[in-house]
């Protein structure tokens, strides 16, 4: 399954919850939501994943947590916050990038148009 086969059915699970219980929870009930319709769906999916952070070939004794990871290919960062913020983007292009992948969501779940909620970031690897 490609990056845009999984995005379609990302999208899918998100407009299903937003339709159902709309805006203004808190982000760990999104991603519950989420890891819920997804699993129902068939697809692989992993949350709260811990990246082990890795500088200059060193691993040092930090990590990151990723909010959801679908078919080994997908990240999915949720935000449930007024507005994206630049620091938001940011974030998800820096997870892509360490972890060497190439599509990301970035969902905020607090708007009043769910479309305009979803941003796509793509890793040019």
């Amino acid at each position: 399954m490609t990056e845009n086969e999984i995005s379609y059915k990302i999208r899918g699970a998100i407009f299903e919850i937003y339709n159902t219980v709309g805006p203004g929870l808190l982000e760990s009930v999104y991603e519950a939501a989420l890891y819920y319709e997804l699993k129902k769906d068939g697809l692989k999916v992993e949350r709260q994943i811990e990246v082990p952070f890795l500088y200059k070939d060193v691993r040092l004794d930090v990590a990151y947590r990723l909010d959801l990871i679908v078919e080994d290919k997908v990240i999915i960062e949720l935000k449930s916050v007024t507005d994206f913020s630049a620091l938001h983007f940011k974030q998800l292009t820096t997870y892509l990038r360490l972890t060497n992948l190439k599509l990301g969501l970035l969902v905020n779940f607090n708007t009043s148009n769910m479309r305009e909620g979803i941003a796509r970031i793509v890793n040019n690897l």
